[in-house]
């Protein structure tokens, strides 16, 4: 019986060790998904972090769009109240044989746009350059004509300096609106990015919780088999000790025995040897 319970003691042992060595290998793969999801996470927050200061820059740079805008508006309308005054002199003086300077600007600034942004044949292009090329010398004829008259040039020219200034106004409104739009399209890649990264993070903390339950359960198969060493320890031990005191007992009645024959011997009258006098001392027969 004492050698089947410690073979089945050698079995709980080894099971522990598994699981131990399972449970070692767990902990540390959790710790592993643990320090990946705290580097994703920490990535998610860079990327949001970098992408408020882009958001926070292309809502300053929209404001100064905004602004600038209205100041080009506020000048556009100061010149076309120039050139409709000088569209009014023109009609009470008879001097309007064509569109008005006004008009004419207007379509210049149409045209010179179509030829920026449109594609055109060579025949085309070298037709609408000519027509632009017209119009600018019917503005140049117009303006000479009433230029004559002080007043007149005044207005034309404080007209053409605000149209300018808002001309240079609308090229600054262009370039800040497509810097806030780039800081907009990076704001949103990083917005992007910063999801992938938190899905990735949610991802290794699942992987983490999964491996730190399953670590815990090889915790708990190990203190249970840590527990059934112990039982089989005690009961082992309390056998050892059984049978040791079983022989011991097995040895001491043969000890009496053999000292009660010797005593026999001596009450006879037989020559006693001095191993045969220590025995009897021994059994407190003598």
């Amino acid at each position: 019986m004492l050698n089947e319970l410690i073979e089945k003691r050698k079995k709980i042992l080894e099971e522990s060790e598994q699981h131990k060595t399972r449970r070692n290998e767990l902990n540390a793969q959790a710790s592993k998904f643990a320090a990946d999801r705290n580097t994703l996470n920490n990535r998610t927050r860079e990327h949001v972090e970098e992408a408020k200061k882009h958001k926070e820059e292309r809502d300053r740079i929209n404001v100064e769009v905004q602004e600038l805008k209205e100041k080009r508006n506020d000048l556009n309308n100061q010149a076309n109240v120039l050139f409709e005054d000088v569209e009014v002199f023109k009609r009470q003086h008879g001097t309007v044989k064509a569109r008005g300077i006004k008009e004419l600007q207007k379509q210049i600034e149409y045209l010179d746009f179509k030829q920026q942004t449109e594609v055109f044949t060579v025949d085309q292009e070298r037709e609408l350059i000519e027509k632009i090329k017209q119009m600018k010398e019917s503005v140049r004829g117009q303006e000479a004509e009433l230029e004559q008259n002080k007043e007149v040039k005044t207005k034309l020219t404080q007209a053409k300096e605000h149209r300018k200034m808002a001309s240079d106004l609308h090229a600054k409104v262009t370039e800040l609106a497509e810097a806030a739009q780039n800081h907009h399209d990076q704001m949103v890649e990083l917005y992007r990015k910063a999801d992938l990264s938190r899905e990735e993070a949610d991802e290794m903390h699942k992987k983490f919780v999964e491996a730190q339950e399953s670590a815990d359960a090889e915790h708990r198969y190990f203190i249970q088999c840590q527990k059934e060493l112990r039982d089989y320890d005690k009961v082992i031990s309390g056998l050892r000790k059984k049978t040791k005191k079983a022989k011991i007992t097995k040895e001491q009645k043969a000890v009496r025995k053999e000292a009660e024959r010797i005593f026999k011997q001596f009450r006879d009258g037989e020559k006693l040897t001095t191993d045969d006098i220590l025995l009897l001392q021994r059994s407190k027969l003598i």
